[in-house]
């Protein structure tokens, strides 16, 4: 129901909702913005952008009808703590986040602004939402990565390296869904009908990156899985190197970016989320109400692969998977 709801969303809702009123444009309506990337990272910028258009597109215009305040988390939870307390001194009427971490930090300082998250893994074991049918407080939005990816990753990566023997989940405590725990139960659920070793690496620092990577490398048959969070998108540059360098094949959602040379991601089209993010901010703007807009689930998943990082890694990709693919880098 819920994706049939967000198919309709995003195709109806440019003509079901009317342009603001004159007595909504008589003032300047404030609206935070907390995305949880760097920002340098060209993907956060790009998606900082369909936002902004999409706004635009529903009647939004900045220094006309609308202010937008943009702070950056940087994969940092202290510093979207800071920043969240900022946005919300600041008087916004909304507040868009992206990344759990980022909303987490605006739900502590305000049960009363409304916020409307573009991603976020688990909204519900997060205590961010009541339900994803009713969210019930001031916050709702749209799931990125559901918990059945930690497997779907790992039998994507046996696909494209089937000789496998051992794979590492690799995650920040500090910022990944759950601290960690909301992919583990599919993922060593796939490992264990898949025949290989799971292993479960929490990192906190580059220093802990590099264990990692470096341990994984140093037999044949080891793989890596990227959990999908800010901290990880800070270091995908070092990351991608160190897998490159030691011959790890390894799988995430855009985080490590096949156009950064990662060698394979599967994940949702954050763009289709963002657009719908700026949809959900468009009806609270025009009075709509959190509690009565259910979270959204994605609809639209993308495999993209680099032939040229495979060959690096001495990896033959199947006809299969390059069929399957919507980008491949050659």
């Amino acid at each position: 129901m819920l994706r049939r709801e967000f198919i309709g969303l995003l195709g109806g809702a440019a003509t079901s909702w009317p342009l603001a009123t004159q007595a909504q444009q008589r003032h300047m309506r404030r609206v935070g913005i907390l995305l949880g990337w760097d920002e340098n990272n060209p993907s956060g910028t790009l998606l900082l952008s369909v936002l902004r258009q999409r706004l635009r597109e529903l009647g939004w215009t900045e220094g006309s009808n609308i202010q937008l305040d943009v702070r950056w988390g940087a994969g940092n939870v202290d510093r979207m703590r800071v920043f969240a307390n900022e946005l919300v001194g600041l008087g916004p009427e909304l507040i868009v986040a992206s990344t759990t971490p980022a909303t987490a930090a605006l739900n502590r300082e305000t049960r009363t602004v409304p916020i409307v998250f573009a991603t976020a893994s688990d909204p519900v074991g997060a205590g961010l939402v009541a339900s994803l049918s009713r969210p019930g407080a001031n916050i709702t939005g749209f799931i990125n990565l559901e918990s059945t990816m930690g497997g779907k990753w790992l039998e994507f990566l046996k696909e494209v390296a089937p000789n496998l023997k051992r794979v590492a989940i690799m995650f920040n405590p500090d910022t990944a869904p759950g601290g960690g725990s909301y992919f583990l139960p599919s993922f060593e659920a796939a490992a264990q009908s898949l025949h290989v070793t799971p292993i479960v690496a929490p990192v906190h620092d580059e220093t802990g990156i590099e264990e990692t990577v470096t341990m994984l490398g140093s037999q044949p048959g080891g793989g890596l899985v990227v959990m999908s969070d800010g901290f990880m998108v800070v270091h995908r540059a070092k990351i991608i190197s160190l897998l490159i360098e030691h011959k790890v094949p390894a799988i995430s959602d855009q985080t490590l970016s096949t156009e950064r040379g990662g060698l394979l991601t599967y994940g949702p089209a954050l763009e289709e989320l963002f657009l719908g993010a700026a949809l959900y901010a468009d009806r609270i703007l025009r009075g709509a109400k959190p509690a009565d807009l259910p979270v959204q689930v994605p609809t639209k998943f993308e495999v993209r692969l680099n032939l040229k990082t495979a060959e690096i890694l001495g990896l033959t990709i199947p006809p299969s998977i390059i069929a399957r693919a919507d980008g491949v880098i050659e």
